[in-house]
């Protein structure tokens, strides 16, 4: 049985974070809101908690999870190395809807999927999604909706895919802008655009010192 805890409340949001924290740490899920869409976490740590996900989703491991982080510092035990280029996306846009895929640190005991040695970071603007992750560590967050199906932009939305799947719904409100984050690879020299979303490619390539066509034709290639 799931519980939704209204975040708007004081009292409701102390219960929903204590019971999320709970909830993760015991290897079951939750659904949590974030600046772009709400997303379904797992511990990232924990490979079991991180399987129920993908399979409440109903995706294959060929799909990795990303991972969501509490503090611009968080990144550097997880990368192998912070190329300068991502230093200057993470001043300009973190929190924010911006997910960098960079290489993994390789000492890192996680499976988010066939993720080949990178992880898609993101540090989201979203005081309960901050101070939750701030408590329990980063979290291996995806879209809060069965594959195929629209993403939630409510915690209402994502409980009616996803049902008794999940332990705890924190519910934040509708989500501020209810589009997916933009993702930059950076695993290569030149930086590239994955999917264009909630930053745009204009802004990217201004604190870049490319141009948008740049980044774009380097993700088509």
């Amino acid at each position: 049985m799931s519980t939704v805890y209204d975040c708007a409340d004081p009292d409701s949001r102390a219960a929903g974070l204590s019971a999320a924290r709970s909830t993760l740490k015991s290897g079951r899920l939750a659904v949590i809101p974030t600046d772009t869409l709400y997303g379904i976490a797992a511990d990232a740590f924990d490979g079991q908690a991180v399987a129920a996900l993908l399979a409440a989703k109903r995706r294959g491991r060929d799909m990795p999870v990303p991972v969501l982080v509490g503090s611009w510092n968080t990144i550097d035990g997880l990368v192998f190395s912070v190329r300068p280029q991502a230093r200057e996306l993470i001043r300009a846009f973190w929190p924010g809807g911006l997910t960098l895929v960079v290489q993994q640190a390789p000492s890192l005991a996680w499976d988010l999927g066939d993720a080949r040695g990178t992880v898609a970071l993101r540090m989201p603007l979203h005081p309960v999604a901050l101070e939750l992750l701030r408590e329990v560590g980063p979290l291996a967050v995806s879209s809060a909706n069965v594959s195929g199906q629209p993403p939630a932009t409510t915690a209402a939305e994502a409980q009616a895919q996803l049902g008794d799947l999940v332990g705890v719904y924190l519910d934040g409100g509708p989500a501020d802008h209810a589009v997916a984050s933009t993702i930059v690879d950076l695993t290569a020299d030149t930086p590239r655009i994955l999917r264009e979303g909630a930053v745009p490619a204009e802004k990217l390539a201004e604190v870049l010192g490319m141009s948008p066509e740049e980044l774009r034709q380097a993700g088509a290639r």
